[in-house]
């Protein structure tokens, strides 16, 4: 037998409906940050460099350090002789939760491995970045570790990548208006 609990919340008073409570909360909650950065940035500037205020980075022409393990976007690795080291056994596109790749098997001229890649696409814009594909794959054949960040365009088919780029991910060029 499942025992519930039932919860009763209690009725707000007049002063409580108008929200104002809340609304006075939020702001001395935001005015206490204002203020706290506002002396840390002070005594900053007056030379005490051990405090450290809230810091402003000037995108895009100042980047934001990322963590070494931060994903971002995906390529493909290559073998010696420059062939993608994927072997197409699906196990990214069948992990894949936003179900954004695409892969068409075909054999591969060396014996000594079964399939390649025919096609391998990834469409970034339905891409959740969750990182299960670099998990499941047995040949580490995909990653995401371009620190590549910036991946916008202005239309949906260019959100999309082929072989040839995930081989290549700094061949991308930046979106133009069509």
């Amino acid at each position: 037998m499942i025992r519930t609990k039932r919860l009763t919340r209690r009725e707000l008073n007049l002063w409580e409906k108008t929200y104002l409570p809340a609304v006075v909360d939020g702001l001395r909650i935001t005015l206490r940050h204002f203020f706290e950065n506002m002396t840390l940035q002070t005594l900053r500037l007056i030379g005490f460099k051990r405090f450290r205020g809230a810091v402003t980075y000037q995108y895009p022409e100042e980047q934001r350090p990322l963590a070494s393990r931060a994903r971002t976007r995906h390529r493909l690795t290559q073998r010696a002789d420059g062939s993608p080291r994927c072997v197409a056994c699906m196990m990214c596109e069948t992990v894949c939760p936003a179900r954004c790749i695409n892969i068409v098997a075909k054999e591969n001229p060396d014996p000594n491995v079964e399939k390649m890649p025919a096609s391998f696409d990834l469409d970034l814009g339905m891409c959740v970045y969750c990182g299960f594909c670099v998990e499941a794959c047995p040949e580490d054949a995909i990653r995401m570790d371009t620190r590549i960040l910036d991946i916008s365009a202005y239309t949906r088919d260019q959100m999309k990548l082929d072989l040839q780029e995930l081989l290549n991910p700094g061949s991308r060029k930046p979106p133009t208006v069509s």
